[in-house]
């Protein structure tokens, strides 16, 4: 059997990216979303999700970029003295790696931001982190340490099969390096990843795909993602969205990005696909 959770990162970060991923689910085929806790729209996002019950809704951890939702004096290692997190994926790595940000630091505000969203009468199905910061090791090892305390079983395996990769990305006209580079780099520490997940019972689904075409799954190549996707469980990430004033002025590099992506889980053939090759579209909730 084939089961397929299609899930969207980033909800409430924009009105826009929140309308599009409402729109993914409704009219589409997206079954699945994590919350920013610190996003700038998540009453927004909260809101939309009430009236969407049927949405898959998770906790997308975020360590890189805007506010904390902490308070920071508890994770002064982490956050500045303005409560603001780490600008960059680049600066928070180098920081982590030399030791300047405490773990203690980074499992107070995975708490909170958990806490946050169930405080908001939302119950997350899963955990996954922003920039994928849970591929490196030690917040690898925070996620399970907190999963486990918070009662959370589930979490993104945040590893693509490098094969699947190339597969994705061979036809595409742009260049994907970065991506490729990426997608290889998280493959190394599979491993440790392997035995945090045993060590704290977690559940992940059987694959993962979508980072090495991060920002650039149009029609055609989700169309040769289900047309070819393993058996067993998997996830696609995907940042769909509208692409508005606001998401502009956010400083995210998916711009455009996202509406491409939203049109590709609104297309007919894709939804044919889906059907044709007798998948069936979950949600973490479903995953066992």
């Amino acid at each position: 059997m084939k089961q397929l959770i299609l899930n969207a990162d980033d909800f409430g970060m924009t009105r826009g990216v929140n309308e599009g991923i409402i729109r993914a689910h409704a009219e589409g085929i997206l079954t699945s979303t994590t919350l920013m806790a610190n996003g700038p729209e998540f009453d927004d996002a909260v809101a939309r999700a009430e009236l969407n019950p049927q949405l898959g809704v998770g906790c997308h951890l975020v360590l890189v970029g805007g506010l904390a939702v902490a308070p920071k004096e508890k994770i002064s290692s982490l956050a500045d003295r303005n409560g603001n997190l780490p600008e960059s994926l680049g600066l928070f790595v180098a920081r982590l790696s030399a030791g300047l940000i405490r773990t203690k630091s980074i499992e107070r505000e995975m708490r909170d931001q958990i806490e946050r969203i169930r405080a908001a009468g939302i119950e997350p199905t899963h955990l996954d982190t922003h920039k994928h910061t849970h591929a490196h090791p030690k917040v690898m090892e925070c996620l399970g340490r907190v999963a486990n305390e918070v009662g959370i079983t589930r979490v993104r395996k945040p590893m693509e099969n490098l094969r699947d990769s190339w597969q994705s990305t061979r036809q595409q006209n742009s260049s994907h390096i970065l991506e490729l580079i990426a997608a290889a780099a998280a493959r190394t520490v599979t491993p440790w990843f392997r035995a945090i997940v045993r060590n704290y019972g977690l559940l992940t689904p059987d694959h993962f795909l979508g980072l090495a075409m991060t920002g650039s799954l149009g029609t055609a190549a989700l169309r040769r993602m289900i047309d070819t996707l393993p058996d067993g469980s998997t996830e696609i990430m995907l940042h769909p969205g509208i692409c508005d004033d606001h998401l502009a002025q956010s400083g995210s590099r998916l711009q455009m990005h996202r509406d491409t992506e939203m049109s590709a889980l609104l297309d007919p053939s894709v939804k044919s696909a889906v059907v044709e090759r007798d998948i069936r579209l979950i949600t973490y909730r479903e995953l066992n």
